[in-house]
């Protein structure tokens, strides 16, 4: 059938990707976004650290459970966290293998823990951790959650909830670029973000019963920027529209409707509309709106180092573009200092067109070394 061949070419498209020498990761990055993500656990194995850019041949031992769990300050949150996460595993799955697998996503997050004493662990966490065990095996899981944690997850791993606040702050200016009404209504009802936030410090993994749409969104958070998860909250609150604007427009009402998650989302639709929002509104425009004074101390801001070093680039390309965004920085910071809301309408008119010309992949890749203005001019001195 047709969407088999257009799977082999896909498969093919990434064997290529991943033999070629450097490896294209801007490729990688591309399919991982693009229709149907990376498709197989198997090409997930071999794709996924080279979107984190962890070096798979050398990959440290596991220390013995044992010496971990022994004086570990978060162990017993851990291990309720983990017992309760029985429906994480494929339904069917033997009881004995379903506990070696919880055993090894105990070790996994002390190690991590244990390892960078400046990460604290937060309740869903587990929910991350264990999507990467079903697919790669503790061994590589445990080097991918690492790279992860210091990276993008890094936010939610602080002592406060403060940088978590500061992420969730932008899901009301994305829907406010979009849909002015849906915003207005939320507003009115008072309902807040927090219904967002399961889902925003789980990537989705906690409130999803489908596995194969949670490492769908995997792949696609994996090759991004890492606020797209918020900008897919975004869109799946506008998708509801009119569940919505139907509902009472009181707090308990519309934080219970937009909690419970609708299991049959269209999810390649709402992944491209989450591309093509963060092409339109990058988040460097939306964090006037969004309460900017903690930004300096996100994740995305080290993203951009982050980015650099996995496109694996030759250093002296690398130098080059430093050079070049550095002007396009100081442009750029003009432009956005000066520019006027422009009338959504005429922005949303392009929307759907960026995905269509595969641009969208391009895009996000390419803004993800834009997170604010004022880095770019920082980072690269």
């Amino acid at each position: 059938t047709d969407f088999d061949s257009k799977k082999k070419r896909k498969v093919a498209e990434i064997y290529q990707a991943l033999n070629s020498d450097p490896i294209d990761v801007a490729a990688l990055r591309r399919m991982a976004i693009s229709e149907g993500g990376l498709l197989t656990d198997e090409i997930r194995c071999k794709v996924w650290p080279k979107l984190l850019s962890v070096n798979t041949d050398d990959l440290p031992p596991l220390p013995a459970g044992k010496e971990l769990r022994e004086d570990n300050k978060d162990y017993q949150q851990v291990l309720l966290d983990v017992r309760r996460s029985l429906r994480r595993f494929p339904p069917g799955m033997p009881d004995d293998q379903r506990e070696g697998l919880q055993e090894e996503l105990i070790d996994i997050i002390l190690h991590v823990l244990k390892r960078n004493p400046q990460l604290h662990y937060y309740q869903g966490y587990h929910d991350i951790v264990v999507t990467f065990l079903l697919v790669v095996g503790d061994r590589l899981a445990t080097a991918l959650v690492e790279k992860l944690s210091t990276h993008h997850l890094r936010d939610f791993m602080d002592p406060t909830m403060d940088n978590t606040k500061h992420i969730l702050n932008y899901l009301m200016p994305i829907i406010d670029q979009v849909n002015p009404e849906v915003h207005d209504f939320m507003q009115s009802a008072e309902v807040g973000t927090i219904f967002a936030l399961s889902w925003l410090i789980t990537w989705f993994g906690h409130v999803l019963s489908d596995f194969r749409h949670v490492v769908r969104l995997y792949d696609f958070f994996l090759a991004c920027h890492p606020l797209m998860p918020i900008y897919f909250a975004a869109v799946i609150v506008l998708y509801r529209e009119q569940e919505v604007l139907d509902c009472e427009c009181d707090m308990a009402s519309v934080h219970h409707l937009l909690s419970q998650i609708p299991q049959d989302l269209p999810y390649e639709t709402l992944i491209s509309r989450a591309g093509d929002l963060f092409v339109q509104f990058p988040p460097s425009e939306l964090a006037r709106e969004a309460a900017q004074q903690q930004a300096e101390r996100t994740a995305a801001s080290t993203f951009k180092d982050f980015e650099l070093v996995s496109v694996q680039q030759r250093p002296d390309t690398v130098l080059r573009q430093r050079f070049r965004e550095r002007l396009r920085g100081e442009e750029r910071t003009k432009s956005i200092l000066t520019k006027p809301r422009t009338n959504r309408f005429v922005k949303l008119a392009v929307m759907g067109l960026t995905v269509a010309l595969g641009a969208a992949a391009l895009a996000v890749v390419k803004s993800a070394l834009e997170w604010a203005p004022k880095f770019e001019l920082q980072i690269f001195p």
